[in-house]
């Protein structure tokens, strides 16, 4: 049947309220969900409505919390220290427990900020809480101390590790010798705990421990601290058989950042100026500290082949007997030995000139035992620009020192 003209056919049925679209892939209007008019239209729509509001801004929180709460933040180190310090100086006295200033002490430790108010308020937390804290607990307060370089102003700090020590040495063994490394950087070694950690029945004891390794390296470079800072000291020492090496290769800090080491340029700067004869990388010397590079020269100053000298000197140190004179050593081994040390930006605490404690460590005991230092900073070998220039600060350096060498290479 033919419908009149002019009258309107039907309809389609419009979409009811929640339709789905025909098939996947398409809008409800026909168009491709990802096509390009419907992702420009959404663009539009998105750029038309009103920005969201910003979340509400966090309280501040203040005192031991605010301390607390930074100090569990994985990126604080992009906040002042001011913080740290006003909130250490609003928190109560409650407030401030053991698990907030252990926090405390391993962030100062972990990021090397030598900051004396904080390291002082960690001391006159030790001493005030003294009866209350475990020796586990003060191996970590005791921690930045070594770590930073840092003898607290505390009267108090130093008779009150040696009560903890003189209480708690035999209960736990790993923590009494953990303190004793930290106040071995700090050059404060109390005679009384070394003569317990170095007793033949604390010796066998540590043997027969998982940890009986690092213990007896920490013990060796004990007794190289007494050898060499202590000639007061009487009471026992570490056996022969029980001493291994301190510090056989360079530290973990170091490898994990050979990338921005000087290292590499400056070992070919001294194989171009001297030859490869005449220095040694990476060399351990006993009693076992690994060294950047080593040279040996004459007494007029002459640099020597490595390979015709014994790169290590005696250790312990010879010891002459009174009456006679120290030439009788020079006569036996007339040649010196010089160490060049490499001071890295990362052998400081943060934002200072302060070597850390193990780095003064080192180069202390390896002046005790009669190498001559020639430390090479950071700053003096940024500032060489290209290998020809380092060349010539090198040799400046070794002849400062009165050092002498054959026709150069390169």
């Amino acid at each position: 049947m033919r419908r009149p003209r002019g009258e309107p056919g039907p309809r389609a049925p419009r979409p009811t309220e929640g339709a789905t679209c025909a098939g996947p892939g398409e809008s409800c209007r026909g168009f491709p969900s990802d096509g390009p008019l419907v992702c420009a239209l959404e663009q539009e729509r998105r750029l038309r409505l009103p920005p969201k509001p910003p979340p509400p801004l966090q309280p501040l929180l203040r005192g031991g919390q605010g301390l607390e709460a930074a100090l569990s933040c994985p990126r604080f180190l992009r906040y002042p220290r001011q913080h740290l310090i006003s909130s250490l100086a609003e928190a109560r006295p409650e407030e401030l427990t053991p698990h907030v200033m252990v926090l405390l002490a391993q962030h100062l430790a972990r990021h090397r900020l030598r900051e004396p108010q904080l390291l002082e308020a960690i001391a006159h937390f030790l001493v005030v809480q003294e009866t209350q804290l475990s020796s586990k607990v003060v191996q970590k307060l005791v921690l930045p101390f070594g770590r930073l370089n840092y003898l607290p102003l505390e009267q108090q700090f130093m008779p009150c590790l040696e009560r903890i020590l003189a209480r708690e040495a035999g209960v736990a063994p790993l923590a009494t010798v953990n303190i004793l490394m930290s106040l071995c950087q700090l050059r404060c070694l109390p005679f009384r705990a070394l003569h317990f950690v170095f007793s033949p029945g604390f010796i066998n004891y540590i043997s027969g421990t998982p940890h009986a390794l690092i213990v007896r390296r920490y013990l060796s470079l004990l007794d190289t601290a007494v050898e060499l800072e202590l000639p007061g000291y009487r009471g026992p020492r570490l056996p022969r058989r029980q001493q291994v090496p301190i510090f056989p290769q360079p530290l973990i800090t170091d490898r994990a950042r050979c990338k921005y080491s000087h290292k590499d340029i400056v070992a070919e700067g001294l194989r171009q100026l001297l030859g490869e004869e005449k220095y040694r990388q990476d060399l351990t010397v006993p009693p076992g500290y690994c060294t950047d590079f080593l040279l040996c020269a004459s007494s007029s100053g002459a640099v020597l082949p490595v390979r015709t000298q014994d790169p290590f000197l005696p250790y312990p140190p010879r010891s002459c007997p009174q009456g006679q004179a120290a030439s009788s050593a020079t006569t036996r081994d007339p040649a010196q030995r010089v160490v060049l040390v490499l001071r890295e930006r990362w052998h400081f605490c943060r934002d200072g000139r302060v070597l850390l404690g193990s780095r003064a460590l080192r180069e202390r005991h390896l002046g005790l035992m009669g190498y001559q230092l020639l430390p090479l900073p950071f700053e003096e070998l940024e500032s060489q620009r290209g290998l020809p220039q380092l060349k010539s600060y090198l040799r400046q350096k070794l002849q400062a020192l009165g050092l002498r060498w054959g026709p150069e290479g390169g």
